[in-house]
């Protein structure tokens, strides 16, 4: 069974792969300039145009591996040679141009960027052209077209521009980390850094005997990954790996369900906080309603928060399917809390580093959280929880109006109709990835079977309410 959707994310891994089991042999350092060369051998054709481009380009990757530019704050980050495969974008006149004699675009174009040769056909002077597509509009036969690149819409956020290099160039002030351009690039040339070496480290002084317990705390969307084993081999895995124990956060899920639906029947109203891509999103695109999110800390972070205040010399990693919390774990307030951060395509490399194969692993058990705390992974699972939380906690008097948003342009609706006071909720569920977490750009698939898999992970808690789970750690 493919473990990947696209071959993009596969040679991603291999790249993942290979500077792992480097690291494991302790010959990272000198086999570092090896790496492009042992995944592309040079006996097989390539994407480039050249043996010599792709191992060029594969050294990029293998920086990003490593940890990628410490001048950039940002976790997701621009190959440059790797992007010079896509058409320039912004408007240009297609072969449909029949040369009319009308020359509407001609004349609607304030620019004078419009001009023809001699068979009448249109033509479009970039150094003109300021993309406002009123030629487009006007044209008879749709022949001028507004050509954007993948990257370019899948960023919501408008935070993908070209540079005058032609390559991709990301705005760090407006980037919410979603990742969703990394998923969507055809060509692999735009990556979220790793922090696999990190991990490395960790597991290798751990099984030297150093005086620290490792923790795995797992994203509830697990259960739609690794699709080729069982999600209790995944868990033995990891056992296998090195780590002491494995948690689930979605018992974080549970505590935050609790807590935030109390406080949002003392406020009234909230934007909520699991996904930092979404709170993110608040505080750039609408500051005014950065005071309605919700005061808890993500899952993630309360339960890190939890095991590091009751367990001495607990050191913990969080994986699951999110680049946005690669750059939630450097925020001062989640920072003492999660030491890494594992996508689970970097969890699916460090498993065939050390030649874990999951498949031949006996199963282990993973039952931390309820039915409501595991479905936070799909898009109205976090609401579903609030109303269980209102109602175990007697706060029926309440009445919860909630708006479950999934995707960027979703969640902008919802906020804008919020900032015009025209919003018919008092609680905005915001998910920035289309379907929730399970539609992580750190996924290792992605579709709509994630949702009804996760719902069924749900059923299978051995905890069915929120305080049930919770009474065991209270």
């Amino acid at each position: 069974m493919r473990k990947f959707d696209t071959k993009v994310q596969h040679l991603k891994y291999k790249v993942l792969r290979e500077v792992a089991r480097q690291a494991w042999n302790d010959t990272l350092l000198e086999n570092v300039l090896d790496i492009p060369r042992i995944i592309v051998p040079g006996k097989e054709p390539t994407m480039r145009c050249c043996v010599y481009k792709e191992r060029a380009i594969l050294a990029e990757r293998v920086k990003l591996a490593m940890g990628g530019s410490k001048e950039n704050p940002n976790v997701i980050e621009v190959i440059d040679i790797a992007c010079d495969e896509c058409p320039a974008a912004g408007y240009s006149v297609t072969d449909s141009c029949r040369g009319c004699l009308a020359h509407r675009c001609e004349d609607v174009c304030r620019r004078g960027a419009i001009s023809f040769d001699h068979h009448h056909v249109a033509h479009i002077d970039k150094t003109k052209c300021v993309e406002c597509g009123q030629c487009a509009k006007v044209c008879p036969y749709s022949a001028i077209v507004n050509r954007k690149r993948p990257c370019q819409i899948a960023c919501k956020v408008k935070a993908i521009t070209i540079n005058e290099d032609n390559a991709a160039a990301i705005d760090n002030e407006k980037c919410i980390s979603c990742g969703a351009c990394v998923y969507q690039c055809p060509f692999g040339a735009i990556m979220d850094k790793s922090y696999i070496l990190n991990v490395v480290d960790l597991l290798k002084k751990s099984a030297q005997g150093r005086n620290y317990k490792l923790y795995a705390v797992v994203a509830p969307s697990i259960s739609s990954q690794f699709t080729y084993a069982k999600l209790g081999q995944v868990v033995t895995g990891l056992k296998e790996l090195g780590f002491h124990t494995v948690i689930e956060a979605a018992l974080g899920a549970d505590m935050v369900a609790k807590a935030e639906s109390a406080e949002l029947a003392e406020k009234g109203f909230l934007t909520s906080s699991c996904c930092p891509a979404f709170v993110q999103y608040v505080k750039s695109a609408f500051p005014a309603l950065e005071g309605c999110i919700s005061h808890n800390l993500s899952p993630m972070a309360t339960i890190a928060k939890y095991i590091k205040e009751t367990t001495e010399n607990a050191k913990i990693i969080f994986i699951g399917p999110c680049t946005a919390k690669k750059a939630e774990v450097q925020k001062d307030t989640v920072k003492p809390y999660v030491d890494a951060v594992l996508t689970f395509e970097e969890l699916q490399a460090l498993f065939d580093s050390r030649d874990v194969d999951l498949t031949t692993l006996e199963e282990g058990v993973l039952d931390n959280a309820s039915y409501y705390g595991r479905i936070f992974a799909r898009s109205g699972g976090l609401s579903d929880a609030v109303a269980e939380g209102l109602k175990e906690q007697n706060l029926t008097e309440f009445e919860l109006n909630a708006c479950a948003c999934d995707g960027i342009e979703e969640c902008r609706t919802a906020l804008l109709k919020k900032s015009r006071e025209k919003l018919d909720a008092n609680f905005i569920e915001g998910m920035a990835c289309v379907g929730g977490c399970i539609g992580g750009a750190g996924c290792l698939t992605h579709g709509e079977k994630n949702k009804a898999q996760v719902d069924r992970y749900g059923r299978e808690a051995y905890e069915k309410t929120i305080e049930d789970a919770l009474s065991v750690i209270i």
